[in-house]
This record gives C-alpha cells, structure tokens and sequence, in this order.
C-alpha cells in the first residue's frame, strides 16, 4: 500500500472512532458547517458530515429556540467564541442531544456571539475573537505527531515542561540501558506526570535535612503517626483516594435491578464513611472556571473511586486569593502594589473559580454545605506574600458499603474499562506544571494543563458506579479516577503489578489530531478507570446504556508485570514495565535551615473601636458569604440536615455542614474546615494547631456518635517549599505540630494532599510567596442530625450567654483579622497550650449538645467575640445582647473582642443552668458568663464602668456589604443591589393549616413498610437528572409502590407507563441545560416514537397524575402538557439574575383547584429552590392559570427568578397536573427545612408530605 493510502485509511479510522459519530457516520470525508442565527442573534455553527435534508435543519431550528438557517457559508463581522481547537462541553452535550433525537451525522455544535469589534471584552483563556465565521473556524492545522523516540532527556525535559530533576533523568537513561533502546514521547512523558511532585508526593516522603541535622521521621510518617495512634474507626488510610471509617447500618433505597426500569426497594447496609480533600491550585490560577470546576469534579472522582465504588454525598470548598481590591480598594489593601496579574485579576479568580465549583456540584447533584474564603497580602521583612498563586480546595464526604470499602486484587483476565468522555487535547501535563511554580514555563504550556469540566458526563460515570454498588453483587476488582496523568496514570494504578495491554483502537477519541502521547497522558476529565470481572461485563454493559454512561472495554491484565499501549499498527508507543514506570529514584532530601522571622505586632486605640470593626467584618474572610451561598446548591440529594444559612433571614452563619446518611433522618455526617495562615506565617506550629482547633470548634456543634473519638481529619498543605530559605524548615515545623496535637487530642489524619509549590514568578523576576498554609477538614459519624445546634441566638430573655475557652492560652492579636486588617501579622499569636483540656472541653460540649442543653452556639475564630456575638443576632430582626466582659483576665478591650484564641459562644436557658454548671464543672472546663439576650436591636458591651454599643443592623449591612459588591460582578439587571436592600425585609414566615399534625399517623403512613402498597408510581429521568432519589422516596413514604425510569427505557419501549398512575419527572440538568432547560429532553420526547407514544398513552388516561420539579417542570412547559388549549405558551427563561439561585424561602399556596395542593390552600411554608432559568414567562392574565404556588415576596430574592405574578407553580385546569419550581421533595421532613418552626421541629412530617399522600389517595379512589 502507498503512503498516501496508508495515511487516508489511518485517517478513516481515527474519524471512525470519533465518538460523537459513532457508526452513523454517512461520509466520513464530507466536511462542512451549517450556520443557525438564532432569536437572541448569535450564531450556531453545526458541523455535519452530510448535507442536512429539510427535515433535519427543521429539527435542529426547533432545538436551537426556533433559530433560522443561514444559507451562506461564512457570516461577516465580530464574533466571540469558543477556541477552535477546544471542543467545548457545551458541544459535547448538544452533538449528544441530536444523537438523542435520532440526528445522525452531527460532528460538532459552537455558539457565537456578536459584538462591536475586535476590542471587546472576552476570556481568552476560553474564547478568541473571530472576524467573520467561515468553514474554517473549527479547523485545527495539525496532523497525528508520530511516535517520536528521545534522542535529548534534559532538551526535552525543558521543552515539554516536565519538571524532572537531574536524578529522574539520570534514572531514564538508566531504563534507556535495560531496554537498549530510546525511549518514547509518550514513556518520558508518561513517567513525569506519574512521578510528579504533584502526583507522588515525594517530599513528603522524602527526608529532610534542618541546620545540618537530619530529621527523625518524615512527613508522612508524622502524619501516619496519629492513625497508628488512634486507628478508632479508620477502616481504609493512605492506600486509596479516600479514607474509609467504620460508619452505623442505614437504610439503602434503590432500584432492585439497575439494568433495566424497576421498582425501589429497602434494605439496611453496613456503612462506611468517607472524607478527602482536593486542592486546584495551578489550574485555578490560570484559567479559574474550569481549573475550579475540575478540582471539584476531581474530589468528586476520588470519593467514587473509593474501594470497589463509594457514594459522594456533600462537599466543601475553600478559595484564598491575593486581595480583590473592590469598589477601588480599602486601606489595608494598600499593603503591596497591584501586579501585572499573570492570568486573571483576584477579584475574576473570586467570582470564575466559586462559579466554576458551584456549577459542577449543581449539575453533579452534590450540595455544598461548607467552605471558606480568605485573602491576603503582606510585605514586610524585604519579603513579600499573598495568594497570586491560589488556593482552590475541594472537599467533601461520602459514604459506601463495608462490603467495598477495600479493593480487590488484579488477576489475570479482568477486563480494563473506561467509562466517561472522549479523549481531546485537554490537561496534558498538569501534574508536571502542577510541581513548580505558576509563570516558570510558557503560557502555552501552562494553558494546555488546563482541564474542562463536564459535569453531566461525571454524574453518568457516576450513577454506573452507584449502580454496581448498589446492586447484591458488585463485579468490580478495583477502581480509578482519571485526573493527572490520564490513562496511564489510572489505567496502569489500576492493573498494580499484575500488568496489562491497553489497546488504542477502542479508546473514545474526540479529537483525531491528537498523537499517541497526547491520547495516553490527556487529562480530559468525567472518566473512571475501573477492572470488571469478565463474566459480569455484559451486565455492567446494559446498566452503562441505560445510564448512557459511555463504556469502552479497552484492554486487559496481563500477569506479567508490564504495561503497554498498543496501536491498531501494532507499534507500541508505552511499552514499560511497571516498576520501571514507577521509578526507584533517588530519594527526596530537603536542606534547610531555620530562620527566625519576627512580624510586628498590631498597635491600636480603644478609641477607634468602631472603625477596627467596620474593617474586620469587610475582610472577605470575616464578611458575608452570601455571594457564594446564593449561587450553589445546598439541598440536592434531599438529605442537608445543616448547611450555612440560618434562620428566618437564612444568612450564611454556620461553619458545620451535617447531612443524612439515609432518609430515616437520624444518622448522618458532619464536616466542618479550619485554617488560619496568618498564625501560620508569624508560627508555622501555631498555625498548624489553631488549624486543627477551628476545624474542631466548627465541627463541635453536630453530636458526634463517640465525641472527639468520631472525628477523622483530612490536612491538604499547601506550602512555598524551597522559594526562600527557611520555608521547607517552616513547612516540617508545621507538620510535626499538627502530628504532635492530633495524637495528644487522641485523634487521627487518615488522608490529605500536598501542593508545594505556591509561588509565581513574573516576567519581571519578581516572586510572591503565598503563605505556608495548612487547610484541616473534619469528617465524623452524627448520632442524630435533628440535635444539630445553631449559632442563632433565641430571643428567650430567661437564657445566658457564656464564653468557653478551649485554649489555656492567654489572649493574643498576632495572626487575626483585626491585626490583617490593620496591615499586620504580629508574632504574638495564640495556640492551644493544653491539649487534654481541649478534649476535656470538646467532648463537654459534646454532652451539652447530645442532651439538647444549648439553644445556640458558635465557634469564635475569624473576627474574635465580637464578630461571633454579632453574628448570632445577624439572622434575626428582633433582639440584642447586654454583654459584660468583667470577668475577662485583662482590661485590654481590644483583646477582648477580636483575639481570635479557639473558644465558643453557648446559649443556655436558665432553666438548664443548673445540669450546665455541673457537666462543665465535672469536665474540669471554666466558663465565663457573658450576659444575656436583650430586646434593643444592638450589643451593649460593658468593661468595667466603660460601655460601647453597637448597632446589630447597622452592623449587618458592613458585614454583607462585601458580599454586594462581590455579587455585583455575578448578577444581572441590578439584582445584586435588590438583594442588598432585601435581605433583611423578607423573614421566613409559616401558617400551617390547624387540621396538620405532622405526624405519620394522620395519613396512615410509615417509614417501616418494606411491602408493596399496589398503588404504582414513576419517577422519569434523563441523563444530567440529579433530583430523582429523595423525589422518589417522597412517594414511597406517601404510600406509592416507585418504578425507576430512566429515558432509554421509555426509548427502547422496553418501558410503556401503562401500569402506573402517577409519573414524576425529577429536576436537575438534563443534557447540562445546553440549550435551553430541558430543551434536549423534551427533543427525547418529541423525536423518539416510543418515547412519545408512551407519553401520549399516559396522559389520555383519565385515571393519572404528574408532577415536573425543577427541570421537570421545565420539561412539562416545553411539552406544553399543562395547559395545551393556550394559543399562547407558557415558556421558562433564564432568571433575572443570569445566574442559578439557591435560597430556602418563602412559598405561599394560594386556594387553588389541584389534587396535590388544594388541602393546603392558605399555608405559608419553607421551601428550597436550586435552578437557573425558573421564571415563569405567562402570557395570559393570572386568572387564566390555576396557579397553585407563588412566592410570599414578589421583590427579589424573595421572587427568585422575577417570574410572572410570583408564580412558583401552576396546574392543568383539572388540576391533575402540576408545574413547579421549588423542591418539595427536598423539605418533607422537617430537619430538611433550613428553618422551620421551633414549636413543631419535633414533628414527624411537613405539609409538603401532605401534598404526595394527596396524590395517593386520588390514585386509590380512582383505580378502584
């Protein structure tokens, strides 16, 4: 054959893998774009492989919002769009949504938008700017590299900015002997990233080297010291992804077979609980949306991979930037001159990095229920510090079954599957550039390492791991996330020594110009690596199609110790052995010496108190967190028994983050985060105790299942190692502190991660170092979330406040807010002196809260006492504190109120006073009594015959002021300033029916039934739907027998609906919102005839009900299925905001004709909202409706997407069928209401609950 030939049939083959085109294929050498202009003027550029027939461009105008065919091929003028070599997700999803609707031939979709000129605004890093559209703009000028073999290791090493040391090199030319042979680009590329710093943690496994003595033990070693110690619970640690601790047996509830519809089911599982924290810094840094929203996803993979397969259930996030400098800056931001930002300003790194997390937690379906921000810059010393190179973390729990907690061992045989998306030009190298610090290599490379998130292909991978996890028998040998590395880091963890060949031909290509090395080392992310018994491989097949979870069988385990890629030539572009992979380089030695750094410490007048305060709480650290909470979901999955907002003006308050570990609402995890890097700079041991502590006093207020000894600590480092001398010094310091307290406090550190590399260089030479930072992230088994405490203050004028100290230390200014904010550090910085008390301390509060004694209660850290007084009032609109500091050890006022030494807050009843008193005094812990609640709307402050006032609302706005001027960078049509004026004039209200006993027995209904009731409902879900499961136990408890159904069973017609009497299409994302909510699920619908006949049958019935939330209920206004008579639609748009909004806010039901809401007509009542195009667009007057919900505040945020009428939902005239935003499935339960009232918490059930038995009960009459 010819080399023309050759190289045109190579080329058929690479097209042929193409996974967006799979074998509908019609001409794989016919190339052209089709433009759509659409009713919002940009541009829809399709890729198609034939010329579309008049159907098809009809089907595809419909899709993209009754869009117009262009019938040229190239369109003038400015556009801004998406780089051409980057296919985005949004295409991904929107090639999948044509696939879907039975449209063959679609390579690729982009949008493009107008604009003025060449000048105007875009992001670089993920668009480029396009003087007219042509049939070139999805052309990528380059060809397959071939395999090239290294003639050069250290030319190249620089090249491809590798980052490997003279001693991994000189190890390569060792492995280049053993073979007698070069080594290839993808080998030397391929064992960087493996054995990258980021990747293999060499420092902290290596040894060091202080003021000429070496060290005893190693980092690592310090760490695994406190599980060593202290084992507990700890079931997995250090040798996976996650840690794994011994958790209670709760209830599963799922589907018996997941390879086909079919009925929920109930059975008990011996649990385990996972914790991990992810850090994602680099790729943060330079692009941080995506760098963000990967690191997520990321942590994510991690608690999936766990054992055999694990559940993620909640996660965290942490962001610390240089300072924003907003609204022009304040006068501690003075501190450092602005630089010449490498990539993004501090300020976009903010707003891009928090929506990137939110958006792949709120399409994943995984709530966010704490977290914190910092920022921070400091010269003095001649050094310079601040975070221009971030910190990004991700963190989270999980749970799983103890039956897979541990994984299996490789045998010869097992099947090597890929599950999850395609391969492109993504994340090459990001391990390597991960290692050094950000600015070193080339922008080129650095952006390259930049991954992109899709985080509706993550949660298809996702629900086949839940599947197989769920189901009696779970065939997988072990699993792995795909992050750094790509395949050949996953895929050669994943066989371990047994070896394996992984044949290139049946990896997923999205992009056929990537070469050998780019295919094996890309870091395109969603994918997990897992090994499946061969015999149970057409099993986990159908479960995978059904879930639309794209599955490859790419190879096997060899049992012979090497690990190669093979081409469909045979060439081999990886051919290793595994231990030459792994490298047996020299190890790790760091040599330092210590330098002692003296920072001054703050001065100050008591005369300027007003101010010192008005500046704490502006400090993003301190300020409001609303910007952040009003954009990320904290209700998805149905069990947040305890997130950030709290009470009737849910303000984001609470540091401890709870959640249920099964819907019976008793048992559960708690998480909470601590940090403080200012300590940290001036006491790199102080900082790494008060890091541990304020994790701790976060955490403290769940009841812990067995106190202090539930807690397991994940410690993320991230650390300037070698940027100055004394840093790697400072860093072992810090490690051995943490090591040393954990083990006195009796507790353990079963996982974390390391990342040392936080520094940036400039192209001026110029360096600024981020502060040595520690972030602790507590995990620990809840006996009951219901007992959860809130650090609101109740307005019960017969109750003290009282101060606990958990430091035995004196008080100290040096590391705090108010010293930062002053443009301090100061050396004098607390610790905790006494780490038996702290547990002695810990533990009694513990009991306090296990006994229900404390009324509220908050940690004291950012801000000190006063911050934490006032914001247990923060929440409130009623009532004030009369507090008296005179039994403090000092007169120092300043001290008093903002030294941030660990300790907390508690409000005890009088009444309680007394068993207090005497459990405290038992425990040995001194108590300090602070004062009393007061019914003036401010804090009076006494000091000996000195008093101070300070006005709680005015107070508040400072405090949320930051937040403002932050969501002013997030939110559209001047709703960031409606939400500053509102926030505190709309108060969660309640009017409950009298005839509502929220109690089981009033409807005949109980959690115990493990029987078939006769009474059929189904949940409907596609592909992107995260809302199903606590929607379809909703409808269990009301009485309903539960069909899972996903769309491919309605699809295949192997489901028809002619057995149930009641569907329900469940929220989320379906198909990631690519173009327009549910737009591509209704396209299932509409263009698949079984799908539609399916559809059509049930709703001619007379004897059946439905119900759409969220994205159903964008679903069921798309299919027009609620008033189908109305000449004009209904239509769902984006909300005025531009932006997802997550609240838990007031809903008032109208008196109104439906099955499922009449019972309730006049309740006021507490529900969740999680989405991004909510508002209801109705043409037609009000009364034209039966509208069946409306917010109780038409202003914003009470009116969360500015819809018609504050309209929530609305109803078929017959009232059988019901639209709705708000998530009732997420607040039946009273402890899922973020506030409820205080007289009915102990009740069994809410209204909502009613609402569901509603629709049974109709069933029931009408199929008699």
């Amino acid at each position: 054959m010819n080399t023309y030939l050759k190289n045109l049939c190579i080329l058929a083959v690479f097209y042929l893998n193409l996974h967006t085109i799979n074998s509908n294929i019609t001409n794989p050498y016919y190339n052209m774009i089709q433009f759509f202009t659409t009713p919002q003027k940009s541009v829809i550029a399709t890729q198609v492989d034939h010329k579309l027939s008049e159907a098809e461009v009809k089907e595809l105008c419909w899709l993209y919002g009754e869009a117009t065919p262009v019938n040229d091929s190239e369109i003038s003028g400015w556009f801004v769009g998406p780089r051409r070599e980057m296919i985005t997700p949004w295409s991904t999803n929107a090639v999948e949504i044509t696939q879907n609707m039975n449209l063959h031939g679609i390579l690729r979709i982009e949008e493009y938008f107008p604009v003025k000129d060449e000048n105007a605004e875009h992001d670089p890093m993920l668009q480029r700017m396009y003087n007219g559209l042509n049939q070139d703009i999805f052309t990528v000028n380059i060809k397959p590299a071939p395999i090239e073999y290294i003639t050069d290791l250290e030319t190249y090493n620089e090249k491809e900015g590798l980052a490997l040391s003279p001693a991994e090199i000189e190890y390569l030319h060792g492995v280049e002997k053993q073979l007698n042979r070069q080594l290839t680009d993808s080998e030397v590329f391929g064992f960087a990233q493996i054995n990258s710093e980021h990747c293999r943690h060499k420092i902290f496994g290596g040894s060091f080297v202080i003021d000429g003595k070496e060290m005893p033990s190693s980092l690592f070693a310090m760490i695994k010291k406190t599980t060593k110690e202290n084992p507990h619970k700890i079931i997995s640690a250090y040798k996976d992804n996650v840690a794994f601790a011994q958790g209670p047996v709760v209830e599963q509830f799922a589907p018996a077979d997941h390879s086909t519809s079919d009925w929920f089911k109930i059975k008990d599982i011996e649990s385990v609980i996972s914790i991990k924290a992810e850090t994602h810094n680099f790729p943060t840094t330079v692009e941080p949306f995506n760098g963000a929203s990967t690191g997520t996803g990321g942590e994510i993979r991690d608690r999936m991979g766990g054992g055999v397969g694990s559940w993620p259930i909640a996660g965290t996030a942490v962001y610390m930037t240089a300072y924003p400098r907003l609204d022009g800056g304040r006068e501690w931001e003075d501190i450092l001159p602005v630089r010449k930002w490498l990539y993004q300003t501090p300020e976009q790194i903010l707003i891009k990095a928090s929506n990137g997390a939110s958006d792949f937690g709120n399409k994943f379906g995984q709530p966010l229920i704490a977290g914190s921000v910092l920022t921070f810059e400091h010269q003095e010393n001649g050094e310079k510090y601040g975070y221009d190179k971030v910190i990004m973390l991700a963190g989270g729990v999980g749970y799983g079954t103890k039956r897979d907690c541990l994984k299996g061992t490789p045998e010869k045989g097992n099947k090597v599957v890929v599950v999850g998306g395609d391969n492109y030009r993504i994340g090459l190298g990001g391990g390597s550039v991960s290692s050094v610090d950000t600015g070193r290599y080339s922008s080129g490379i650095e952006l390259n390492a930049v991954q992109r998130a899709n985080p509706e292909m993550q949660k298809r991978a996702n629900n086949l791991v839940r599947a197989l996890c769920e189901e009696d028998v779970n065939p997988v040998v072990s699993i792995h996330d795909h992050g750094s590395a790509g395949h050949v880091n996953c895929l050669s963890e994943l066989v371990e020594d047994c070896g394996g060949q992984i044949d290139m031909t049946k990896l997923p290509i999205g992009d056929p110009t990537l070469s050998a090395k780019e295919i094996i080392a890309n870091e395109s992310q969603e994918r997990m690596g897992l090994l499946i018994q061969e015999e149970h491989l057409e099993h986990v097949r159908k479960i995978a199609e059904r879930e639309r979870a794209p599955m490859y069988v790419v190879g096997e385990t060899t049992g012979d110790a090497h690990f190669s890629f093979v081409q469909g030539d045979g060439k081999r572009p990886f051919d290793l052995d595994v231990a030459q992979m792994f490298g047996h380089s020299p190890k790790t030695v760091m040599v330092d010496e210590t330098v002692e750094r003296k920072y001054k410490n703050v001065s100050y007048d008591v005369k300027n108190l007003d101010s010192y305060i008005n500046r704490v709480l502006q400090l993003e650290a301190v300020a409001c967190k609303d910007w952040l909470t009003n954009k990320v979901d904290r209700s998805v999955t149905g069990k947040v028994a305890h997130q950030q907002t709290q009470g009737e003006l849910q303000l984001p308050l609470s540091d401890c983050g709870v959640v249920a570990l099964d819907y019976r609402g008793v048992k559960g995890i708690a998480t909470a985060i601590g940090h403080a890097p200012q300590a940290g700079l001036a006491n790199p041991a102080a900082g790494s105790v008060l890091s541990v502590a304020e994790s701790l006093t976060n955490i403290v207020w769940a009841p812990l299942s067995e106190g202090l000894d539930s807690v397991s600590l994940s410690a993320n480092w991230m650390w300037p190692c070698r940027s100055q001398k004394g840093e790697d010094a400072r860093l072992y310091e810090g490690v051995e502190a943490l090591s040393d307290f954990c083990c006195a406090l009796e507790i353990n550190v079963p996982t974390g991660k390391d990342s040392l590399s936080l520094s940036q260089q400039y192209p001026n030479g110029e360096k600024i170092i981020s502060p040595g930072t520690v972030i602790v992230s507590a995990g620990g088994e809840v006996s009951n979330i219901r007992k959860v405490v809130s650090p609101v203050m109740v307005n019960n004028e017969k109750s003290t406040f009282y101060h606990i100290d958990f430091s035995f230390d004196e008080l100290h200014l040096g590391g705090s807010a108010f010293a930062q904010s002053q443009g301090y550090v100061g050396s004098d910085v607390p610790t905790v002196k006494n780490p038996d008390y702290f547990r002695s301390a810990f533990n009694a509060i513990q009991a306090l809260v296990d006994k229900g004694l404390i009324l509220a209660g908050h940690d004291i850290s950012a801000g000190g006492l006063i911050t934490t007084l006032l914001e247990m009032t923060f929440a409130n609109t009623e009532g004030g504190m009369d507090i008296c500091l005179d039994k403090f050890k000092t007169d120092d006022l300043v001290k008093v109120l903002f030294a941030e030494n660990p300790g907390v807050v508690v409000q005890i009843a009088d009444k309680n006073k007394k068993a207090f008193k005497e459990l405290l005094d038992e425990a040995g812990v001194a108590y300090v009594k602070l004062g009393k609640p007061a019914e003036e709307r401010q804090i009076m402050v006494t000091l000996h015959d000195a008093t101070y006032q300070f006005g709680i609302d005015y107070l508040r706005d400072i405090w949320y002021e930051t937040s403002y001027l932050l969501d002013t960078k997030q939110s559209m049509n001047g709703c960031a300033k409606k939400r500053y004026e509102n926030y505190k004039q709309q108060p969660l209200e309640y009017h409950i029916h009298p005839e509502f006993t929220g109690k089981f027995s009033q409807f005949g209904i109980s959690p115990e039934r493990r029987t078939a009731s006769g009474i059929k409902a189904a949940i409907i879900r596609e592909k992107g739907t995260n809302g199903e499961r606590e929607m379809a136990y909703a409808l269990y408890l009301a009485g309903f027998d539960v069909k899972d159904v996903m769309m491919t069973d309605l699809i295949s017609g192997r489901e028809t609906l002619d057995e149930v009497n009641m569907i329900v299409f469940c929220g989320g994302f379906s198909n990631s919102d690519v173009l327009g909510s549910a737009k591509g699920w209704a396209g299932a619908f509409l263009y698949n005839p079984k799908a539609k006949e399916a559809l059509d049958r049930f709703y001619a019935r007379k004897d059946t009900l439905s119900l759409g939330v969220c994205n159903g209920c964008q679903l069921m206004v798309e299919l027009n299925l609620i008033n189908p008579d109305h000449k004009k639609r209904a239509h769902m748009l984006h909300n005025d905001s531009h932006k997802f909004e997550s609240a838990f806010l007031g809903v008032t039901v109208p008196t109104n004709r439906s099955v499922m809401f009449g019972s309730l007509s006049g309740d006021q009542l507490g529900i969740w909202v999680a989405h991004g195009e909510g508002k209801f667009s109705l043409p037609y007057p009000e009364d034209d409706y039966n509208v069946v919900l409306k917010y109780t505040y038409d202003e914003y945020p009470g009116n969360p997407n500015g819809s018609s009428y504050s309209v929530a939902g609305i109803a078929s005239a017959d009232g059988r069928h019901l639209a709705m935003m708000p998530h009732l499935e997420r607040a039946f339960f009273p402890w899922q209401n973020a506030y409820y009232p205080a007289d009915r918490l102990a009740d069994d059930i809410t209204p909502w609950m009613e609402a569901f038995v509603n629709a049974r009960k109709w069933v029931e009459e009408h199929t008699k």
